[in-house]
């Protein structure tokens, strides 16, 4: 029987092969091979008669489902039973049904785009799930399409309205296949979740309480809140860095992921501990927070449209500004910021555009101060003028009324002065006269009373002679006695402390004897048969003398090496000489001190040794 050739489309080429369909290359067509059952092909077959098959058609399974729990005695294929299953769903799915999906995963490949979608409740437990696949004919005509009118792209966690047409396949199972989107259930989606926490942040009151802060009067320090590595992040940093390279405003960065799964946890997370607090409410070093991101996709940016994070930014005390996206874009974040800019770049361009407005101003206000300080400084050196030729012309007025009254004052004063020096010459005589006979009186008193005073001190120095020498001789007796007590005493501890330090003596010499014996005996004891056995050797001339130098080994002389097991002759080869061994030094040095401690055991030891 030759070969079934079918007109399968370009969208089914999948299902078929996996029927077990192959291709023609010669006819560019599908075809099943001889031997195989033809009603799984069915719905590919040419118009004509559809052949006799051993399996029931799809009519069959649906109107007596029986059947299939009673096989016949040989019983089917398993292609052929999931070949009627298929043709029993393309029968019942001829059209295909809107439904609403969640997207979970997506991927694409060669042009085709799989996805797999699910169904939610509202706690988020997932009630359904299939796997769905866009083909490429279909996801180049509907795709550009539905991100024209909603500004979004296909991403996981995006809910949509699709048309789907239910497939079943013998080798793959159970799978969707979308043909249509309604963009507008994804905006009206994505619309009505903004509604919902706008209302809720009215109903608390708060939507509008970051709006009403006043604007900052300069900018210092500003908080950037943006995505690792976004393009609106390098766009804005690009204009920053040269800020804060002059030192006109420093800028902090808390970077966070802005879209996916917890992107709004982890936003609000890094922008408290950039804040240095646990809720984001009190004083903090920001003049304002600045939120950027760069232009993205709308589903992108509705991660953003979150209740916590919109409430934190109403609860901040500080301004807040955000740049999100594009000019069409717009964001819950941007609604309830303080000022809203189009994109990162016109962000850090108002803050240019403060700075520079309060810059205008200082210049402004320093040229008026200049101003008025100039104008001031000239009517002070006006008035001063006017003050100094006012002043030389009453000094010069006054010092001629001076000169008047100081030569009449002058006058005065002379002839006051020689009356006072006339009276003050006759009081000094009679100050004098009275003086020089004062002085005499008291002369002739004290001349007449000299000889009792001297009477009366000879007396006393007599009797406090003979009384301090009594004192003495009592006071040298004690002081004698005194002497010979602590002579004694001293004598006594004197010779205690001779005794000990004798003892410790004996002792000392006693145990460095007895020491430097053992020492001895022990350097005695390593005699040349000892010494060999711990693998050194002895040196001796061509005559058998021992050689303990190097000068006595000529270059080139002959010797003999003796080792513990016998001797080796050998000759000699003059090197640089070695100092002498740390042990030996040792030892001479013990023995000095031993002669030096105790000289007869140490002439006794060097007899022996």
């Amino acid at each position: 029987m030759a070969n079934t050739f079918l007109t399968v489309p370009f969208k089914d080429k999948d299902a078929a092969k996996g029927l077990g369909a192959r291709w023609d290359a010669a006819q560019r067509q599908w075809f099943v091979p001889d031997g195989r059952e033809l009603a799984p092909f069915a719905v590919w077959l040419p118009a004509g008669p559809v052949p006799v098959s051993t399996s029931r058609d799809v009519l069959s399974i649906v109107n007596e489902p029986a059947a299939l729990a009673a096989p016949s005695q040989k019983g089917v294929s398993l292609s052929s039973l999931l070949g009627d299953v298929s043709r029993a769903v393309a029968q019942a799915c001829k059209a295909g049904v809107w439904t609403l999906v969640e997207v979970v995963e997506l991927r694409a490949n060669g042009g085709h785009v799989y996805l797999e979608v699910s169904e939610r409740d509202a706690h988020g437990a997932v009630l359904a799930k299939a796997r769905a696949v866009i083909w490429q004919s279909t996801a180049s005509a509907i795709l550009p399409a539905f991100e024209r009118a909603t500004g979004a792209q296909l991403a996981p966690g995006i809910k949509l309205l699709v048309r789907v047409r239910p497939v079943f396949k013998a080798q793959y199972g159970f799978s969707l296949d979308i043909d249509a989107i309604d963009p507008a259930y994804t905006l009206g989606e994505l619309e009505a979740r903004k509604r919902e926490i706008r209302a809720r942040l009215q109903a608390e009151g708060v939507f509008a309480a970051n709006k009403q802060l006043p604007p900052p009067w300069d900018f210092h320090a500003v908080l950037v809140v943006a995505p690792t590595g976004g393009a609106g992040l390098g766009d804005f940093q690009a204009e920053a860095d040269r800020l804060q390279s002059h030192g006109i405003c420093c800028f902090t960065y808390a970077l966070s992921r802005f879209q996916g799964e917890g992107a709004p946890a982890e936003i609000r997370h890094a922008l408290q501990a950039a804040l240095g607090q646990g809720t984001g409410i009190g004083a903090t070093p920001f003049d304002a927070v600045a939120i950027i991101r760069g232009g993205g996709a709308v589903n992108d940016l509705a991660w953003l449209n979150d209740y916590g994070l919109a409430r934190l930014i109403c609860d901040l005390p500080i301004p807040v500004m955000t740049g999100i996206g594009h000019e069409r874009d717009s964001t819950l974040l941007d609604e309830v910021a303080h000022t809203r800019y189009d994109t990162p770049s016109k962000v850090i361009a108002g803050i240019e555009q403060r700075i520079h407005q309060r810059v205008g101003e200082v210049k402004a206000n320093f040229a008026q101060v200049s101003n008025l300080a100039a104008r001031a400084s000239q009517a002070a050196k006006d008035q001063a003028g006017k003050f100094e030729m006012t002043v030389r012309l009453e000094a010069l007025r006054h010092l001629a009324q001076g000169k008047q009254g100081a030569s009449g004052h002058l006058a005065a004063i002379r002839m006051d002065a020689m009356q006072g020096v006339r009276k003050a010459a006759e009081q000094s005589r009679d100050a004098l006269q009275a003086v020089k006979m004062a002085v005499a009186s008291q002369l002739a008193d004290a001349r007449g009373d000299v000889p009792a005073l001297w009477s009366q001190i000879a007396m006393g120095s007599a009797h406090a002679l003979r009384t301090a020498a009594k004192e003495n001789a009592a006071l040298k007796d004690t002081v004698l006695e005194r002497a010979r007590q602590e002579a004694s005493r001293a004598r006594q501890s004197s010779g205690d402390a001779l005794d000990t330090i004798s003892d410790s003596a004996r002792r000392l010499v006693c145990s460095a004897a007895a020491d430097f014996q053992a020492l001895l005996r022990e350097i005695t004891g390593q005699g040349p048969e000892k010494t060999l056995q711990r693998g050194f050797a002895i040196v001796r001339s061509q005559s058998g003398k021992p050689l303990t130098r190097v000068s006595q080994a000529m270059d080139g002389a002959a010797i003999e090496i003796e080792f513990q097991d016998g001797r080796v002759a050998a000759t000699t080869k003059k090197t640089s000489l070695r100092k002498k061994p740390h042990g030996e030094r040792n030892i001479q040095t013990s023995l000095r001190r031993a002669a030096a401690a105790c000289p007869d055991t140490a002439r006794s030891a060097r007899a022996q040794h």
